[in-house]
């Protein structure tokens, strides 16, 4: 699938996409020998692409999993020298990256690769990755909000797509709800805005699922790499998504 460079960039982990652009300007990257332009788009999988000589991906491609825990930030760095998931990973490994984001306060699944391609097609938003979470927010939900909650709801940036819920239970002596959310879009702190606009603060939230890829029996803080049948699931998964009708736009003034 053919993207814009500065997305490619940015997936892979190298810069933001503001950067790449500065990049771009200024000469440092080629695909398939020659100098690129802010603009243009190229195939992760078919095309060379070279950052001042180098080839991104040339370097073997590793997959890990994580389940971070809350307070860490799921980034290569930062700049306040604030603690992130890859000080969960061993040394040694290349520079790799984590797909996607949880905020400080979400635990849970991170996938960590050098794998741009890859990585692009599980962020894409017109490919409708699923990602699923175990939620617990305060109260007790009711079937009719939980209905609103999987049709969509409408917060500053527009309406939410469609997801799933299941696996619901109420426990009274927390007066609070759990259960199974599964979203194809992952707008920033959207599962928080969601619920607090409904009324329901999140308590706790926990990524359980990307794709293929399940956080299983993984302790919190701990590290392992993708197993050959993990990772052979997530590729074909990958490759078998399509892009989809545009979802959460905002619904009309009246």
């Amino acid at each position: 699938m053919r993207t814009r460079l500065q997305r490619l960039l940015a997936a892979a982990g190298l810069c933001s996409r503001r950067e790449a652009e500065v990049w771009l300007t200024a000469g440092r990257v080629r695909v398939n020998g020659s100098v690129a332009r802010v603009g243009e788009s190229a195939d992760p999988v078919a095309d060379t692409i070279e950052v001042d000589g180098r080839r991104i991906g040339a370097e073997p491609l590793v997959y890990w999993m994580v389940n971070k825990p809350r307070g860490l930030l799921t980034t290569r760095h930062d700049p306040e020298g604030r603690r992130t998931v890859l000080e969960l990973l061993p040394s040694g490994l290349p520079r790799i990256f984590p797909v996607g984001r949880l905020d400080a306060d979400t635990e849970g699944l991170v996938l960590l690769t050098n794998d741009g391609a890859l990585a692009h097609r599980l962020l894409h938003p017109s490919l409708g990755n699923e990602r699923e979470y175990r939620v617990t927010v305060r109260g007790r939900v009711t079937s009719e909000t939980f209905a609103r909650l999987e049709r969509g709801v409408v917060l500053e940036d527009g309406l939410t797509a469609a997801s799933r819920v299941a696996g619901v239970g109420f426990d009274a002596s927390s007066a609070a709800t759990r259960f199974d959310l599964v979203l194809r879009e992952g707008r920033k702190r959207q599962i928080r805005r969601t619920l607090a606009a409904l009324g329901h603060p999140v308590v706790t939230l926990v990524r359980t699922r990307i794709g293929t890829l399940r956080l299983g029996k993984l302790a919190r803080g701990q590290a392992r790499l993708l197993s050959p049948q993990e990772l052979r699931a997530l590729r074909a998964h990958a490759e078998r998504l399509r892009p989809s009708a545009p979802v959460g736009r905002p619904r009309p003034s009246r």
